[in-house]
């Protein structure tokens, strides 16, 4: 059976992961942002002939590529943690979780590591049509991996197709495509990818307009910029319509989760959406929660006390009730065990009846205090304000450049050339405050309603932990730093010559 432990451990091994998870995603949305850039780029150049199309694709390239390599370093990390500090997390559903990341790393990273090899020396040894499939292959591996990331994770906060097996003490999957194509994952990835692909666009228009600053290179900077603007507004709105699906997703799925991102303490019909402070929209959270002005939405108070009416009809059991009923499952799949070591089939087939009817609540045997399964609030709230913030800010930011380009005035706004710059670090704490929001409002749950992070983590010594987190912190940083070095080199440079070749 899992074990519970109540030790610094488990906060270690958390702030371990997500300091990892946290660099690694650094570098992932630039990824598959500059794929598709940098492809659209070749794509022009292959079609018109025009070699400034492939100086251009080309710069691209090579930023993309050192930001890739980090990348790659950072996301290895992630997966040997979950055998190394989180053991009984990977016994528990280690089928389930499992299968995405293993597709992920034979399909969509191999795919990577083969395409990118011909996209970066391939030039003028492959022909034109073969180079650039290449190109688009490997931001089609980029993103396909990014699927299989996303989703995994989507199954610790929405857990389908599955099965608990008490032989086993296990969950196992039962329908691979329930996993694969849920609902969740299928909003999740087009939401996060595209958010990456908002931080490719910034990036490309940010760097381009240091050029601008500067006088040089203005024919491939003012392009860089305005195919960034387009690329990046299309993105946004896209961002917005996946984020309001996700909303709903939320509210009904995971609702204690959105009454921390509002601070809702205690909910109701036309509830109000909080901006800041007193700063409230009448009926507004009703309406993202809901699609229903009218629509009800519990708070807080109301989770952990129960008795409302849930979307199926239902009659929400109190925090109370779960809890109890999640110790009534764990002692009955210890019954069932001890039943099956010593042959009464009989006894096994009562604790078998008693665990099927609590199974659902498994995880909340675990939860000491309902107090507990309250996420921290002051977080998840305030970061999902720079998430959405941030989000409405590059609607206007990309649409008002669009705008300049087609009246053809983008010369004409210097100081618009500085906020371009300064915009960079902004689709970086974007994706973070989004992040933060998933992974530290889904607390305490590992996996949401089945496996807390107190049961996950495993058996090992504090002082290890604590020990790795310091010498990946120091790793990362350097990392980086070097990154950064690199990146500021090459865009200094600028585009090769004409006449340069890779």
């Amino acid at each position: 059976m899992l074990a519970y432990i109540d030790t610094s451990l488990i906060d270690w091994s958390r702030a371990q992961f997500a300091l990892t998870a946290m660099y690694h995603w650094l570098f992932v949305p630039l990824t598959l942002g500059l794929a598709v850039v940098m492809a659209l780029m070749e794509t022009f150049y292959v079609v018109s002939g025009n070699e400034f199309w492939k100086r251009t694709a080309k710069f691209w390239q090579k930023l993309f590529g050192i930001n890739f390599a980090i990348g790659v370093a950072t996301g290895i990390i992630l997966e040997f943690q979950f055998g190394t500090n989180w053991s009984n997390y990977s016994w528990f559903v280690g089928d389930i979780f499992g299968a995405p990341l293993a597709i992920e790393g034979i399909l969509a990273f191999f795919m990577e590591a083969t395409f990118i090899a011909v996209m970066f020396f391939g030039w003028n040894k492959v022909s034109k049509n073969f180079h650039l499939a290449s190109t688009w292959l490997t931001g089609l591996g980029a993103t396909i991996s990014a699927w299989w990331i996303l989703v995994a994770n989507s199954w610790m906060q929405y857990p389908v197709g599955m099965a608990f097996n008490p032989d086993t003490v296990r969950n196992e999957m039962v329908s691979f495509w329930a996993v694969a194509f849920s609902p969740v994952a299928i909003v999740k990835f087009f939401h996060t990818v595209l958010s990456g692909w908002i931080v490719g666009a910034v990036f490309v228009v940010g760097v381009s307009a240091w050029y601008l600053i500067r006088n040089r290179e203005k024919e491939f900077a003012m392009v860089s910029m305005k195919l960034g603007a387009v690329f990046g507004l299309i993105a946004s709105l896209i961002v917005a319509w996946s984020g309001d699906i996700s909303g709903v997703q939320v509210a009904r799925n995971q609702p204690m989760k959105l009454a921390a991102m509002e601070n809702l303490q205690d909910g109701g019909h036309g509830a109000e959406f909080t901006i800041a402070g007193d700063i409230k929209i009448p009926k507004m959270l009703s309406l993202l929660a809901t699609h229903n002005l009218n629509g009800y939405v519990p708070g807080i108070n109301n989770l952990l006390e129960g008795g409302y009416m849930q979307p199926d009809s239902t009659i929400a059991l109190s925090a109370a009730e779960k809890i109890e009923r999640g110790k009534q499952a764990i002692t009955a799949l210890g019954a069932y065990r001890d039943a099956k070591a010593a042959g009464d089939e009989k006894k096994m087939q009562a604790a078998r009846k008693t665990l099927d009817e609590n199974i659902a609540y498994f995880g909340y045997g675990y939860i000491k205090d309902p107090a507990d399964l309250v996420p921290p609030i002051g977080l998840t709230f305030w970061s999902f304000r720079v998430m959405v913030g941030l989000g409405m800010y590059f609607i206007a930011f990309f649409g008002f450049i669009c705008f300049l380009s087609w009246k053809r005035k983008l010369g004409a706004y210097r100081w618009l050339y500085y906020v371009a710059l300064w915009t960079i670090p902004l689709g970086i704490i974007a994706g973070q405050a989004g992040w933060i929001v998933a992974e530290v409002g889904r607390q305490p749950w590992a996996i949401q309603g089945l496996l807390p992070v107190n049961a996950a983590i495993s058996k090992i010594e504090t002082g290890s932990v604590q020990l790795t987190f310091w010498l990946f912190l120091l790793l990362f940083t350097i990392m980086l730093i070097a990154e950064i070095r690199i990146m500021i080199r090459e865009i200094q440079k600028g585009p090769e010559p004409h006449n340069s070749d890779l």
